[in-house]
């Protein structure tokens, strides 16, 4: 029943976003009536109704893998992961996403069943520049956190799997809360834009920072502690090497549990993107984790630390690209604890994001010949 009550919720919310364009028609500036909607909500505010329809993309991921975990041989086709983003556009200052997140169910009552939850809900408001921060906007509901869009815009592949920190569980990508976000001092030159990347575009860099429940966008939330999460990012050299950055990353807060245990990252990111190559580095320490799971037997938050290296050479005139990624996570100092991942692959690019990656990813606490986890894998990510 409420897995029902919540579909019928998100179908509501979603067939109202469809509908919006039919009657923004009707609010438009050339509209004759008595007056606009939107300036009697906004005041003096100079703003308009849009009449542009809500627009539909959709992103999923498809894959076959075959290898072992911990001895045992696993063969298996899967689905990942399949978004559905619905965005609309409601005043020149005002705008909102619904991204419906269908995934296989690996656990309870409904083990094997797709089920569908939320990924993202929020209302973007756009603000005034307010001198070197520029095109600044807030996201208020289920809102993107500061740091996993910004390293998957860099790092294209989170079809092969989750990116290092989140693959440590030690937070996610989305959370109940706000995230003010802002350029700085600027654009960076429309040619790099064009040809390298458009995303956080700022010349000397970008910040990003917010509130939040803390258990992520699929948790309940489990005691009255808010988290503050953070990125500062730097672009040095716009004009020279537009391609460096350099990112501060840090979450302050408790894990979501009852008991409240202690969670905090502090991290440094390092990044290089030109037209044929891309490369990151990412160093990091915490306490705890977003679950407050990461428990000694004295219920206290354990010490962490470790660091990421990924790679991807562009083959020059072909649409393949070469992918490596080294690993190593460090849990409370103890060599027992250390786990070393490396994954390699080669991908090859369709159009825009849509790409296929053959990959091999290993993972293991001692040498290779002894790993915990070995897999082949195919991943098809479908984006438009």
């Amino acid at each position: 029943m409420k897995n029902a009550i919540n579909n019928l919720v998100l179908a509501a919310y979603v067939l109202l976003l469809l509908t919006i364009p039919l009657t923004a028609q009707e609010n438009t500036p050339n509209h004759t009536g008595n007056g606009n909607s939107s300036s009697v909500l906004m005041g003096k505010a100079k703003s308009y109704v849009s009449s542009e329809p809500a627009t539909i993309g959709g992103q999923w991921f498809l894959s076959f893998r075959t290898g072992e975990t911990g001895g045992e041989h696993d063969s298996e086709f899967l689905l990942h992961r399949g978004y559905i983003n619905i965005k609309k556009k409601l005043t020149d200052r005002i705008s909102g996403r619904i991204t419906p997140d269908i995934s296989v169910d690996r656990e309870g009552d409904g083990e094997g069943d797709l089920e569908m939850r939320l990924k993202y809900g929020y209302l973007d408001y756009k603000l005034d520049d307010i001198g070197f921060l520029v095109k600044p906007h807030i996201e208020f509901g289920l809102v993107h956190r500061p740091w996993l869009d910004f390293e998957e815009h860099i790092n294209y592949y989170r079809m092969q799997g989750y990116m290092y920190l989140e693959k440590n569980h030690l937070f996610n990508s989305a959370d109940f809360g706000a995230t003010f976000f802002a350029l700085l001092g600027g654009e960076v030159d429309k040619k790099y834009q064009d040809e390298i990347s458009s995303k956080y575009p700022g010349k000397y860099g970008s910040v990003a920072f917010g509130l939040y429940n803390g258990g992520g966008y699929h948790a309940i939330e489990r005691n009255g502690n808010k988290v503050f999460e953070g990125r500062l990012t730097i672009r040095p050299l716009p004009e020279v090497i537009p391609g460096l950055q350099f990112s501060y990353h840090g979450i302050f807060g408790k894990g979501n549990k009852v008991e409240e245990p202690d969670w905090n990252i502090n991290a440094a990111f390092v990044s290089y993107e030109a037209y044929y190559v891309t490369c990151t580095g990412q160093f990091y320490s915490g306490t705890g984790n977003q679950g407050g799971s990461l428990l000694n037997e004295f219920n206290k938050s354990i010490d962490h630390s470790g660091y990421s290296l990924f790679a991807e050479l562009k083959i020059p005139e072909k649409k393949i690209s070469l992918i490596g990624r080294y690993e190593q996570f460090d849990k409370d100092g103890n060599s027992e604890y250390i786990t070393k991942r490396i994954i390699t692959g080669i991908a090859y690019h369709f159009v825009g994001n849509t790409k296929a990656l053959l990959d091999f990813d290993i993972a293991t606490k001692t040498d290779w010949s002894d790993y915990t986890r070995a897999y082949t894998k195919f991943t098809f990510e479908f984006n438009f």
